[in-house]
């Protein structure tokens, strides 16, 4: 068996953040910028992402959050997702003053969502 079929090139997910949510842009100018990408092994069911990603909205409204982007745009597109199997992952800007949450289909090829926090100008 060939090594490369062992270890498969992770996806390129800076081309794969299209514009699904309005954190795309920021996510792929985090990656850009030296970011740290990692997609998480192992599968979630759809019900378990979608309910935490639900109550992070929530919470945020009630809190007030402006610097989170595209959670409400993500949980809109999760609840299309029912009954299957996601993959997750995550961004970390180089200065750690953004990070960013991915959705991925079961099989890591199709990014479904994203939503980050980014920066105030203030923060910089």
């Amino acid at each position: 068996m060939p090594i490369d079929d062992e270890h498969p090139s992770p996806p390129d997910v800076a081309a794969m953040l299209t514009g699904q949510t309005s954190a795309c842009k920021a996510a792929r100018e985090a990656i850009a910028a030296g970011g740290e990408v990692q997609i998480f092994d192992g599968l979630a069911p759809h019900w378990m992402v979608h309910s935490i990603t639900a109550k992070r909205l929530r919470l945020s409204l009630k809190r007030g959050l402006p610097k989170t982007i595209g959670l409400e745009e993500t949980v809109a597109i999760l609840a299309r997702h029912r009954g299957e199997q996601l993959r997750t992952g995550s961004i970390v800007a180089a200065d750690r003053l953004s990070f960013f949450t991915l959705y991925f289909d079961d099989t890591g090829t199709e990014l479904l969502a994203c939503y980050g926090r980014a920066p105030t100008p203030f923060e910089h």
